[in-house]
């Protein structure tokens, strides 16, 4: 997935479209009824955001009649793909557990896999149906949960959600805000006339969902609508925005795009600064120390000078997504960081082999941290009195840094 919050701004002032996204709908007639990707685009433009799409959706598919389907697995590998929307059935994900397991998940696994293969950067996104109003009458008999909307909707939710995480995919949880919807307002009927497809209603929310499941941006506000009541328009584009936005670790969206984070330490007596970054979802990222220098490897720093800095810390994906965090302190001459005495502890010899005495200032029972020149941890040792030896005698030859109470030292290791 492409970089949304970067690539999907409309840049007005420039008269310029933002970059399309390619989306992929593999679903049936829940998808089909209403044009939902014809509405899903409309929505987004309306919104100054592009799309581009193709979709096969024959009426009553399921996820094993796509992943085996000619027509379906050309078209996934047609072209990159940033998104590609997968549809069961729309009883299927809601029979019991077991049944699911067999005739269900293995598919919704064949399916993201051909995605993945076809670029490991497309994000599969499973679409979340909703319960028939007055439930699965034709399979009550056998599998009580089915009686209802309410509890065929459960069903479906946990179906859909376990797809998702077994596949490290997203999830649109369109049937959540059917359910929210029909609770909050059961005046507003999202249901066909046989009580289990979309009307316009029902299919404009899916496609204010898909808005902020993909985009990540609220449709609240947008102007287009097939509605012709704004009281309505409204209701639905808000219903769509918090089951999305409220739970977005529930749906994973967001939970694969880098992540950046760091703390740090140092001491200002040498003015080195040990930075660790604590990032996620990264493959490469860049120090800037705020002094005119960076680093893509080393997290470790000396500063020539006191004076107030702004380090930033930007993480790369292999996909081109990125993240960005700073955090600015200060270096002052006469004390250490956070006015904490210059030296918490003292270590020699250095250059050292063999053995490095660690000697504490103040008390004792802390731990130190040895790191390499690339800021990777080796080594930790607990300081238990006022002089402890550290055995060195298996790190080779090198520089290292030795971190502990808010203090950064830097050590030389001679070893044969």
């Amino acid at each position: 997935m492409k970089n949304l919050l970067a690539c999907f701004v409309l840049l007005v002032s420039l008269g310029v479209q933002s970059q399309p996204i390619q989306v992929l709908w593999l679903g049936n007639s829940y998808t089909y009824y209403n044009d939902l990707p014809g509405m899903f685009y409309n929505l987004a433009l309306s919104a100054g955001d592009t799309v581009v799409y193709d979709s096969n959706t024959p009426g009553g598919t399921t996820l094993q009649y796509h992943a085996t389907n000619a027509a379906s697995i050309q078209k996934i590998y047609a072209q990159k793909w940033d998104y590609v929307i997968v549809q069961a059935q729309s009883q299927e994900p809601s029979f019991p557990p077991n049944q699911v397991a067999t005739q269900t998940l293995p598919y919704a696994r064949l399916l993201d896999s051909l995605i993945t293969d076809n670029d490991s950067c497309t994000e599969t996104i499973f679409y979340m149906t909703w319960g028939r109003k007055y439930g699965d009458q034709s399979n009550c008999a056998n599998y009580a949960p089915l009686c209802t909307f309410d509890g065929m909707q459960a069903r479906l939710r946990d179906s859909y959600v376990q797809m998702a995480n077994d596949n490290h995919a997203l999830t649109a949880p369109v049937g959540m805000a059917w359910q929210q919807s029909w609770h909050t307002d059961s005046l507003i009927n999202l249901w066909d006339a046989d009580n289990s497809h979309p009307n316009a209603a029902g299919s404009y929310l899916a496609a204010c969902v898909f808005y902020g499941t993909i985009f990540r941006k609220s449709p609240v506000g947008i102007v287009y609508s097939p509605l012709p009541s704004q009281a309505t328009n409204a209701h639905l584009q808000n219903i769509a925005y918090h089951t999305v936005f409220d739970s977005l670790e529930n749906w994973n969206i967001g939970a694969f795009l880098p992540e950046a984070g760091f703390d740090f330490s140092g001491d200002e007596a040498t003015k080195t600064f040990y930075f660790n970054n604590l990032s996620q979802n990264f493959d490469s990222y860049k120090w800037n120390f705020g002094d005119g220098n960076s680093s893509n490897t080393s997290g470790v720093h000396t500063y020539a000078n006191a004076g107030t800095y702004t380090v930033s810390l930007t993480v790369f994906d292999l996909c081109g997504n990125s993240d960005s965090i700073s955090q600015t302190f200060t270096i002052q001459t006469s004390s250490g960081l956070n006015d904490k005495p210059q030296s918490q502890f003292s270590v020699s010899p250095n250059p050292a082999t063999n053995l490095l005495y660690v000697t504490s200032e103040t008390n004792y029972n802390w731990d130190v941290e040895i790191l390499n020149a690339l800021g990777q941890p080796v080594m930790h040792h607990r300081i238990s009195e006022h002089s402890t030896a550290v055995d060195i005698s298996s790190l080779s030859s090198g520089v290292y840094w030795i971190k502990g109470r808010n203090s950064v030292k830097k050590i030389m290791v001679i070893n044969q």
